[in-house]
């Protein structure tokens, strides 16, 4: 039995953050930053880190499994419509937090620096409030705009 679309898009919408809407997708990419990013606290020096730096602890691994993280947000900015140019930088922000993160105890100092996750949602946030300005949130609560 196959699936069409439509299903899917009808099934998605009974679910919060599941659709294909550029509202959905916003939020989905806006959770995976966080946790990528931002999730926890280091005590003592109030830094806010993510899986991002947690995973590029462990070697190989790690990396892989943040890179295809921060990939799958491209993948979304992809589903959006971004320009070439757009998914290239996008692209350009994971393949270098990838490569230097790779490196042993420098690349794992780099990952508390370099948010690649953080530069590519503001690519697609700029995107999305010039071109489905309906998406943009202020302070948690969506606005509506004409």
């Amino acid at each position: 039995m196959r699936i069409s679309p439509e299903q899917i898009d009808r099934m998605a919408a009974g679910l919060p953050g599941l659709g294909r809407d550029p509202a959905a997708v916003r939020a989905r990419v806006e959770t995976m930053e966080h946790l990528l990013e931002r999730a926890f606290t280091i005590p003592g020096i109030n830094r806010k880190v993510g899986m991002d730096a947690l995973l590029g602890l462990v070697p190989v691994v790690g990396d892989i499994a943040t890179a295809a993280m921060g990939a799958w947000i491209v993948w979304e900015g992809r589903n959006l419509g971004l320009s070439k140019w757009q998914l290239a930088r996008m692209m350009g922000n994971v393949g270098f937090d990838t490569a230097i993160g790779a490196i042993p105890l420098v690349g794992d100092l780099f990952d508390f620096a370099f948010r690649s996750n953080s530069r590519n949602l503001a690519i697609i946030r700029r995107h999305l409030d010039k071109h489905h300005p309906a998406t943009v949130v202020v302070e948690g609560v969506r606005t509506p705009h004409s």
